[in-house]
């Protein structure tokens, strides 16, 4: 039986982890076998102390941070320790539904299916901060001329692959840039990705959203020096 790993990285989301583990450990993975990965990036507000409690109830796997360094950095972690053929990331918040997971798994029925993201922008019932769907537009925009893709939504959380894509990306990033950099060395590779419509359900910043304009920048450097191979060109005469 074929196995999918669900990685869910956790930084600060108490109020959330209980009921987004009954819903991971409840959806639905068709006939996949399933694999819970959580990889808490040193949480301050109790949720390690609730994730140690929630093991006596759910079965996951659990890893730790020692030190804070960001979404990145956690779903690196994930993929290190994933045993599955294909690999789905989960947000520990409430804003994505993992019912919607069976959208995204059914496309791996076909083989030639690598890579699939869940688009909040294909038949959007609800939409978040209005800066916020700006910068994902920028960013997708970006990507799309800069790759040659026609992505609606790179900054999903909702990135669904098979686990030997990540054969040679050497992922480097620790922050929110990471949803960049997967989606530009999935592109860069040759891979095509699948969009599918999926629900969406965004929160406030008062209720624990994290991403900022700084991650917004972070991104388009990411996306620029991935293109252009920017370090090499300005540092690969002192590096040789």
């Amino acid at each position: 039986m074929s196995k999918v790993s669900i990685i869910v990285p956790v930084y600060n989301e108490k109020k959330t982890l209980e009921t987004i583990l009954e819903r991971v450990s409840a959806a639905s993975t068709l006939d996949y076998e399933k694999e819970i990965i959580i990889v808490d990036d040193f949480s301050t507000d109790g949720s390690r102390e609730l994730l140690i409690e929630l093991k006596k109830k759910y079965t996951f796997r659990l890893e730790f941070h020692e030190r804070n360094f960001g979404k990145g950095r956690a779903l690196r972690t994930g993929f290190a320790v994933a045993t599955g053929d294909i690999v789905l990331i989960q947000d520990a918040d409430l804003e994505y539904d993992p019912a919607n997971w069976v959208d995204l798994l059914v496309e791996f029925k076909k083989p030639q299916t690598q890579v699939v993201y869940g688009s909040r922008n294909i038949h959007p019932k609800r939409r978040g901060y209005s800066h916020c769907i700006l910068g994902v537009k920028i960013l997708t925009t970006a990507i799309n001329w800069l790759y040659g893709a026609k992505l609606t939504d790179s900054y999903t959380c909702y990135k669904c692959f098979r686990k030997v894509c990540l054969d040679g990306l050497r992922l480097e990033s620790d922050g929110f840039e990471i949803e960049a950099e997967l989606t530009t060395k999935f592109l860069k590779k040759g891979y095509f990705i699948k969009e599918v419509a999926i629900n969406y359900n965004p929160r406030k910043f008062a209720e624990g959203k994290k991403i900022g304009w700084r991650d917004g920048l972070n991104g388009l450097w990411v996306i620029l020096r991935n293109r252009f191979n920017l370090i090499e060109k300005i540092f690969g005469n002192v590096l040789q």
